[in-house]
């Protein structure tokens, strides 16, 4: 089945609240934030100007395994700036294939260089089976309605 839906369709059915975290913070602080909030990355923003992801993958392979202490160690310590990105435009397809080869599982979503949502692969997994189940729904009402006819 092709998603050829837009992300900014999907980020429409999201909640738009969007929590970041500054390259200053400590690792403890975003955790705690990541904790408080039920969710599995940040983007961390230099100003207006996304600097990179934090995520909980880098927690458990920098801070954890290193023996470093997270209320020491500054984000910007540990994060990659090097960030996989999407924009509003882009499709769910091209998104999971995205994911899939970069070995990510969150895509910050940027419009003119502005972060505006992001995007898990929890999202696009919840989306696919949303899609499926209306196709499912539609053909089962299609083959319903021309065998009572």
């Amino acid at each position: 089945m092709k998603m050829s839906v837009p992300i900014s369709t999907v980020l429409h059915h999201k909640n738009p609240k969007l929590w970041t975290v500054s390259p200053e913070a400590t690792v403890f602080e975003a955790v705690k934030l990541m904790a408080e909030k039920d969710i599995g990355a940040l983007p961390v923003m230099s100003g207006d100007r996304l600097a990179g992801l934090f995520t909980e993958r880098d927690y458990a392979r920098k801070i954890v395994l290193y023996g470093k202490s997270s209320k020491e160690t500054r984000v910007r310590e540990i994060i990659s700036s090097k960030v996989v990105t999407i924009t509003p435009g882009d499709f769910v397809e091209e998104c999971m294939k995205l994911m899939t080869e970069n070995r990510v599982r969150h895509l910050p979503v940027l419009q003119d260089e502005k972060l505006i949502g992001i995007i898990s692969i929890g999202d696009l997994v919840n989306w696919t089976i949303s899609a499926q189940d209306a196709a499912i729904s539609q053909m089962e009402q299609y083959i319903a309605g021309s065998t009572a006819a």
